[in-house]
């Protein structure tokens, strides 16, 4: 899906309503935006993070808490330090 649209004076665009509904997002969610290979690519947010939890669950066992392996790390270092 394609479409052209024009950046207003303020520097805004507007997302068209099917690309909007496509994507699940409505007013006052966050995109994020990114610049790459010299274009912008506009990701809603909620899908970065599901995309970035993607990455990571390739390199971490499931059922593996990265939380309660820093925390424990750090009462590691804390009882040698």
């Amino acid at each position: 899906m394609e479409t052209v649209t024009q950046i207003k004076q303020s520097g805004r665009i507007t997302i068209p309503s099917k690309m909007r509904m496509a994507l699940g997002i409505q007013a006052g969610d966050k995109i994020l935006i990114r610049l790459e290979n010299g274009s912008i690519r506009m990701i809603p947010l909620k899908q970065a993070i599901h995309l970035a939890q993607q990455t990571v669950r390739k390199y971490v066992p499931e059922g593996t808490s990265l939380v309660e392996t820093l925390i424990q790390a750090r009462r590691e270092e804390a009882s040698r330090g």
